[in-house]
């Protein structure tokens, strides 16, 4: 305990370090107040909480949002915008030839594409608006929390809000990349998710308060459990295959020349996807819901069976589904043919392998081994909450031991606390997770 005191004594030292945390957490603060502000016509004394939007794509909108989708706020979009639009600009950039040579045009071509997305951002908020405004009863909000009614002024101001909404989530977003710590719409997302998380917690505990005798067994039980599921995400998070790189280096001392070599490792990624293939994988899980709305009794059946997310066949089905994303988003986003160009130029080699086109092949084949576990374990943790469920937990209470919103709490966590790391041993003190005392010069 001494140590970990101290560790935030050293962090507090450190002013740029200081100022970039309080900066972060004041832009979070604000983002969490203004999810709290209902849009213009919306009594929020009458929002309940809604069974419409549990699981499926609109749940995780929800959970990032912090329940600002469900509870009609003007950020009932958040950032949701921003990251569609960033992973339609990094698909697309596969395949157009502009978008390849921007990656290729150092700083300046980087900042063009986050123009690019940014106006991208605009164009899927004036989609996703009209969208929400003309389904908000579907996702649970009753007609009698409409003060003004469904006119045009109420569209026109709700769809003006929202975008303005998303527009500020994105600008909140990118400074808190620019001037504090961690990835800021990242950190956004977290916030939101975090924003559930004591609601739900004390939903579970007074419910197992309710249920009589062996309640606080239970309770530490689960707490337990919850905290070995975390420790699993985080060795998925950060597990990678090294493969062992040699470069070589020729040093001319005089009339001399010497010939060596250095050894190095290129990591790969075990689960080198990250969430997306949940978040694909759960769009999808609308097709199969919609056959609920068939007039064909078998049909409307498997429908039925589908749009329970902690069923049986949803959650097979979702499992299947989060493997094969799993392998094309790696493949997509994991340019082996690069890398391998990359090597050579550097003067690069994997020992016993000639470099080009047979160390391409040679990564490709080691993505392709490692991604089947790290994709199986990564549906595992997906569908845990369904298992999780089957012993009593609520289910609010459950969607924390797995899916997406752990592994981006797990995440960004992580990579919050390597940066903080950076600073410390950048300012001569030891590592966050070290003992945090000062080094001596």
């Amino acid at each position: 305990m001494k140590k970990f005191i101290k560790t935030i004594q050293d962090i507090w030292r450190i002013e740029e370090l200081r100022n970039k945390l309080i900066l972060t957490l004041g832009f979070m603060a604000v983002y969490r107040f203004l999810a709290q502000v209902s849009l213009p016509g919306i009594d929020m004394s009458q929002l309940g909480q809604s069974s419409n939007i549990q699981g499926g794509l609109l749940g995780i909108i929800n959970a990032f949002t912090g329940g600002a989708f469900s509870s009609a706020s003007i950020m009932a979009l958040g950032v949701m915008p921003y990251i569609s639009a960033s992973i339609v600009v990094q698909l697309m950039s596969i395949a157009v030839p502009y978008l390849q040579k921007l990656d290729k045009d150092g700083e300046s071509g980087r900042n063009r594409k986050t123009q690019i997305t940014r106006w991208l951002t605009i164009l899927i908020t004036l989609v996703q608006g009209p969208a929400y405004i003309t389904n908000m009863g579907r996702i649970g909000i009753p007609e009698s929390a409409f003060t003004m009614g469904h006119g045009g002024l109420f569209f026109i101001t709700a769809l003006v809000l929202l975008m303005t909404g998303s527009i500020f989530a994105m600008w909140l977003g990118e400074k808190i990349t620019d001037k504090g710590i961690g990835n800021g719409i990242s950190l956004l997302i977290m916030v939101g998710i975090m924003a559930r998380f004591p609601g739900s917690f004390m939903n579970e505990f007074t419910s197992k308060l309710s249920a009589g005798q062996g309640a606080l067994i239970m309770i530490l039980l689960e707490i337990v459990v919850w905290f070995l599921v975390i420790l699993a995400s985080v060795y998925l998070v950060t597990a990678v295959r090294r493969v062992t790189v040699q470069y070589a280096r020729r040093s001319v001392i005089g009339n001399i020349q010497s010939v060596g070599s250095a050894r190095d490792y290129l990591p790969l990624r075990l689960n080198s996807a990250g969430v997306m293939p949940i978040i694909f994988a759960q769009a999808l899980m609308f097709v199969p819901a919609l056959l609920a709305q068939s007039e064909t009794e078998w049909v409307k059946g498997i429908g039925i069976e589908f749009q329970n997310m902690f069923g049986l066949w949803y959650n097979v089905l979702f499992a299947v589904l989060i493997i094969i994303f799993s392998y094309f988003y790696t493949a997509i986003t994991i340019p082996t043919n690069k890398m391998a160009d990359d090597l050579k130029r550097g003067n690069g080699f994997i020992p016993g392998v000639k470099p080009g086109h047979a160390t391409a092949e040679l990564l490709d084949s080691i993505l392709s081994r490692i991604t089947l576990p790290g994709s199986i374990f990564l549906a595992l943790i997906a569908i845990l909450p369904a298992f999780v469920v089957q012993f009593g937990v609520q289910a609010n209470w459950a969607l924390f031991y797995g899916g997406t919103s752990l592994l981006i709490m797990v995440g960004v966590a992580i990579d919050t606390i390597q940066q903080i790391n950076a600073y410390l041993l950048n300012h001569h003190y030891d590592g966050l997770l070290k003992s945090g005392t000062a080094r001596r010069k």
